[in-house]
């Protein structure tokens, strides 16, 4: 049986992206990277809606081999961005993982190992929790609002980042009572804090 965690890099006061619809300030710099992948290793499936997995989906062609100093991606390729050692352990970590995209609009994956549901059953992401062999992870606020609504979320994983943007998509709905235990914190050079909470009731 695994575990469903939600994992989001949010701003001082609460968001994942900003009024602007910019996210470039919780971009994570490597040494926060390098911690995440340490976190996604247990992760054998992710479940996406449709905005947060069109972003991830370039992931799936982001090469997993290093490319000699010497070499020259194509311009264009996703070769062309970072081929740094944390970004190619990421992209290893993600291919291998299995992707639930929920979406009404979507007429189908543009990824492997995915698949389209229409809608958000709780009983059947419980089921699917209790019969996985990994972790499985819930991607995007709107996603994990609906999980944490219906009680389903065991683990949160906050990044805190040092800035404050006064608006924008929260990462945590409202209207939720949620009692935690904290596990672990962990502070990073550039000021991010990562905070690790294990659902212990709601009310």
């Amino acid at each position: 049986m695994g575990r469903l965690i939600y994992s989001a890099i949010t701003s001082l006061d609460g968001y994942v992206v900003d009024a602007d619809g910019r996210f470039d300030w919780a971009v994570p710099d490597e040494e926060v990277h390098a911690f995440v992948n340490g976190l996604e290793r247990t992760v054998g499936t992710y479940l996406y809606g449709r905005r947060l997995y069109e972003v991830m989906a370039a992931w799936e062609t982001m090469p997993t081999d290093a490319r000699p100093a010497d070499a020259r991606p194509a311009e264009g390729s996703p070769a062309d961005g970072d081929r740094r050692p944390v970004m190619l352990d990421y992209a290893r970590i993600w291919q291998a993982a299995d992707k639930v995209v929920y979406s009404t609009t979507l007429d189908g994956a543009a990824t492997s190992r995915t698949r389209i549901e229409r809608g958000f059953d709780p009983d059947a992401v419980r089921r699917l929790v209790a019969s996985a062999n990994g972790d499985v992870s819930i991607g995007g606020p709107t996603l994990a609002g609906h999980a944490i609504r219906a009680g389903l979320v065991d683990d949160w994983h906050l990044f805190l980042t040092p800035v404050v943007v006064g608006g924008g998509v929260r990462a945590l709905p409202d209207g939720v009572r949620v009692q935690l235990e904290l596990l672990a914190t962990h502070r990073f050079a550039s000021g991010v804090v990562h905070l690790h909470h294990r659902v212990t009731g709601t009310r």
